[in-house]
């Protein structure tokens, strides 16, 4: 149980023996670290006591710190300021936890609790390589997918592919009309970003086209549909759909061109996937879920043949499912797909599906029709929404090749990285080889921390300059605070572990300084901390967790000498805070896919 569970359960025993007869609810008690300002560990906020049980706040905190301190033996004291009661944590609790935990590597893990969970996170288009924008998404669901893991659950990492329709076909068409038999390793260039440069070259020609009928008296809505390319590109959607072999086999060929290229891009990017789902597979999937709704009288048939489902009573609106002609549309497909991946598993606690907030509306519609469709994967549905991030210079466009590769974007933070720390003079001591690593370790950390520090419901800007700030609120800052770390234990040795009975007497005979205790109240929260990163599917608290271990580790060793410590004893306890410091920054930071250097 965590010190704020303690906490909270001691302050509730202790107002229902004080206040017999009243009713406490466990919610009504709030628990927060007390203020850097105040005397104290821990804060019991008074207000939501004082009309139910009829006292003023400052005597209310007497009556209950006068209780805690004297009948609770984890208390050594109590102040009260302005209806917050500050209660102080004896010195042996902080003690024995060190003792326990500071080289404990499961340190805040839980236990497996056998619930399966999906994360699906990525879901490229095959027309064009990743690009800046896919990078919050990426980092976001690898960071939850592992934060859930940490948090006990079974978690299947999923990708689905897009990598059918008209999209796909405007990079064949200009391909076929420009490329002159191009492929990667004819012209040097990465295979997704080959692809990418025809889909740019289609919306090209497409905008000529569009411009030569519009000047010659063509209305600008029937040039955009009349223009010889867009039509060329939907024929061949329709021979892809009819299954013609020479269609196929270009299709087949370009993608795989650019799986070749996200598979470097992953890899390059330290993301990984269980389960690969293709659109080309499932983009019929979902029919007979349709037909099944038919039968229940769920869904409705209009005059033309269409198929819809009526959600105004639920305060939207009427959703196609199926055309006259009888083909699908996203929708259906997202049905079947929810169902497939349910079935995979053979069941799945949650279906996590990590899509930027234009999105909002289509989930909740397909949420919604699973449920009134009876489909036991329904509850499990989740939309992680996240806000969408910008660069500095505005929002990003593929069709109009003004978005950065995410490719390019890596080259630029790990050249940063390369510039800040040759400019810092920190390059002595290490191999041609170890740099190389070390500027990657920097360049990519910036870029990750950056752009899961912010909540994900919150729109962004990137700055890449901002984001490797060794001073700011950067994973520069916490990587050079994990190796000052190591620093400090490569020069000091750390002696063997001693008894718990030594650290409960030395911690009887001796005070634990503010800035010890500071330091070690942060560590005990880490496990409340990465609950709460999964309970509400935020990895910024592990970012802000981070930052804010890192501040307090340096403003212990500004203040605290270890190699001159007052004695023998007390170095020792410094030495396996910093240990404990460390390796909760490590385990900490690899959930969200970022590594830090021991020496930079």
């Amino acid at each position: 149980m965590t010190l704020a569970a303690q906490i909270r359960q001691a302050t509730e025993q202790a107002l229902q023996f004080l206040f017999p007869g009243t009713e406490i609810n466990p919610s009504m008690i709030t628990v927060n670290q007390t203020k850097p300002e105040f005397t104290g560990d821990y804060t019991v906020v008074l207000f939501p006591f004082v009309k139910l049980l009829r006292q003023k706040p400052d005597e209310l905190g007497k009556t209950l710190g006068e209780y805690l301190v004297q009948n609770v033996p984890l208390f050594s004291g109590y102040a009260i300021v302005s209806g917050f009661l500050n209660l102080s944590i004896k010195d042996e609790y902080w003690a024995n936890f060190l003792a326990e935990e500071y080289n404990n590597e499961q340190f805040g893990l839980k236990a497996p609790q056998n619930k399966k969970v999906m994360v699906e996170y990525s879901s490229p288009n095959t027309n064009k390589p990743l690009h800046f924008g896919h990078m919050r998404n990426i980092f976001l669901g690898y960071a939850m997918a592992d934060i859930l893991k940490a948090n006990g659950y079974d978690v299947i990492k999923a990708n689905l592919i897009n990598d059918r329709g008209i999209h796909i076909c405007k990079s064949m068409i200009a391909w076929m009309r420009y490329g002159n038999g191009a492929t990667p390793e004819s012209t040097g260039i990465k295979g997704d970003h080959l692809v990418g440069d025809y889909y740019v070259r289609f919306n090209d020609a497409y905008k000529q086209e569009v411009a030569e009928l519009v000047a010659k008296g063509v209305d600008e809505a029937t040039a955009e549909k009349e223009a010889p390319i867009m039509k060329e590109a939907q024929e061949l959607l329709r021979k892809w759909e009819a299954g013609d072999k020479e269609t196929y086999a270009l299709w087949e060929q370009m993608n795989n061109w650019v799986y070749e290229g996200f598979k470097v891009s992953y890899k390059r990017l330290g993301v990984d996937f269980d389960k690969w789902y293709y659109e080309s597979n499932t983009y019929l999937l979902g029919k007979s879920l349709v037909e099944e709704g038919l039968k229940k009288g769920v869904l409705f048939k209009k005059e033309d043949g269409s198929v819809w489902i009526d959600l105004t009573t639920d305060g939207l609106d009427q959703k196609l499912l199926l055309r006259s002609d009888g083909t699908s549309v996203y929708m259906t497909q997202d049905l079947g797909t929810a169902q497939l991946k349910y079935n995979d598993f053979n069941g799945l606690h949650q279906s996590i599906y990590v899509i930027g907030d234009e999105q909002n509306y289509h989930m909740q519609v397909l949420k919604l029709i699973l449920q009134k469709l009876g489909e036991p994967c329904a509850d499990g549905v989740f939309h992680l929404s996240y806000g969408m991030v910008e660069l500095p210079s505005g929002r990003m466009k593929s069709r109009e090749g003004t978005v950065v590769d995410a490719d390019d974007m890596m080259d630029e933070m790990i050249d940063m990285s390369r510039q800040q720390t040759e400019e810092a003079g920190k390059t002595e001591g290490f191999s041609q080889e170890e740099l190389a690593t070390l500027y990657e370790t920097i360049g990519m950390g910036a870029l990750k921390f950056y752009l899961l520090r912010v909540d994900p419901k919150k729109k962004m800007i990137f700055n890449p300059k901002e984001s490797i700030d060794l001073h700011g609120f950067t994973a520069t800052f916490i990587q050079y605070a994990h190796a000052r770390i190591c620093s400090i234990l490569r020069k000091e040795s750390l002696p063997l572990l001693p008894e718990k009975d030594t650290f409960r007497s030395f911690a009887l005979t001796q005070d634990i300084a503010p800035a010890e205790k500071k330091l070690l109240v942060s560590l005990e929260q880490y496990p409340s901390i990465l609950e709460s990163a999964a309970d509400e599917y935020n990895p910024s608290l592990i970012c802000n967790y981070c930052f804010s271990l890192a501040q307090q580790f340096n403003s212990f060793y500004d203040e605290h000498s270890i190699s001159k410590a007052e004695n023998e004893e007390k170095k020792q306890l410094r030495l396996m805070l910093i240990v404990m410091t460390a390796q909760t920054l490590r385990n900490a930071m690899k959930l969200l896919g970022i590594r830090l250097p021991e020496k930079m």
